[in-house]
């Protein structure tokens, strides 16, 4: 069945296409009774009006495009739960792309969001994108950081104290009476992996007494949790750590189930805290203790700074909201 289009409606009500088009876009110009002969054949037809097509041919996509570093991280879902309930008001589309912490892959979403000329992109970046995120800028697109400053200060951001976080974390282990600590994540050149270990670093230099051995993965996930338990026991057993803390919570679940694999208590023999308080960090065999933070409140604050740029790129004020974590104890470090 062929799909109806503008003219066919147009027939069926007797009217010319033009009258349909201000009907559909300009309803105020058509009298009544056209508006209801046009309401009966778009029924009658089906016809569905490609919104995507308009609006490029004005130019403009109401879509907004988002990327992510990592889809699979629940504290990603959540951010962008926080993002659609914000764009879901506006009755705007959100396009979500997963960068899987490749610039390789940032860069095509990117391009394609660029092509599909999207009113705004909302993106925690892996590699240094600034020049490009200006031409998106440049051209219409607004854009706005999430989980991520920038050091050129003009594009508006949410992020969290990832210093605070890496901190709080830290002192939480040393109070515990840890002493050697091993910070597990990557890769370095990731903002929040590098802020999180310079203040563990900072903690305990603070503290006067203990250490930080950094075990760099490649990825954030289970799986650089576990390979990184295995340099750990590569270590001769008076260097192995007592406490670990890893870079978020998938990688400190996988450096749990490595751990009790190989019948190494935690959290008597090793502590572990992670870092977002996923849902699954509480429900764990041994529950986590996790950095907790808002990251729907994150995604949220994020669209509505996004809305306020698109709704007036050349006043708009840039702002950089900086959310406060939290600490949450559990049983892997205080059984």
């Amino acid at each position: 069945m062929a799909v109806a289009q503008v003219r066919d409606v147009a027939a069926l009500a007797g009217v010319s296409p033009a009258t349909v088009s201000n009907a559909l876009n300009h309803p105020a110009k058509v009298s009544p009774a056209t508006l209801a002969r046009i309401q009966s054949a778009i029924d009658e037809l089906g016809y569905i009006r490609n919104d995507a097509a308009r609006q490029l041919r004005a130019g403009t996509n109401r879509a907004i495009g988002m990327i992510v570093l990592d889809i699979a991280n629940p504290f990603f879902t959540d951010v962008a739960r926080g993002v659609e309930d914000v764009l879901i008001v506006d009755q705007r589309p959100l396009i979500l792309g997963n960068s899987s912490q490749e610039p390789r892959r940032e860069t095509n979403y990117l391009d394609l969001f660029e092509q599909q000329r999207m009113n705004g992109v909302l993106i925690t970046p892996v590699a240094n994108v600034l020049d490009r995120l200006r031409r998106l800028r440049d051209r219409g697109t607004s854009v706005v950081l999430v989980d991520r400053m920038t050091g050129a200060k003009e594009f508006s951001s949410v992020a969290i104290d990832d210093t605070m976080g890496g901190r709080i974390a830290t002192e939480h282990l040393l109070a515990t009476g840890r002493r050697r600590i091993a910070f597990i994540g990557g890769p370095a050149n990731l903002t929040q992996v590098s802020d999180r270990l310079s203040a563990a670093r900072a903690a305990v230099e603070a503290h006067g007494s203990g250490e930080i051995t950094f075990v760099e993965t490649e990825a954030m996930n289970a799986g650089a949790g576990r390979i990184g338990v295995e340099q750990l026991l590569a270590l001769p057993a008076a260097q192995r750590p007592d406490a670990v803390f890893a870079a978020n919570d998938l990688v400190a679940l996988g450096v749990l189930q490595a751990l009790t694999l190989r019948g190494i208590k935690v959290p008597d023999d090793i502590a572990i805290v992670g870092y977002d308080d996923i849902d699954f960090a509480s429900s764990a065999a041994i529950p986590l203790s996790s950095v907790r933070q808002p990251a729907q409140t994150m995604g949220s604050t994020a669209a509505s700074l996004l809305l306020d740029v698109i709704a007036d790129p050349a006043t708009s004020t840039v702002q950089h909201i900086t959310l406060k974590p939290e600490l949450v104890v559990r049983r892997s470090t205080e059984g």
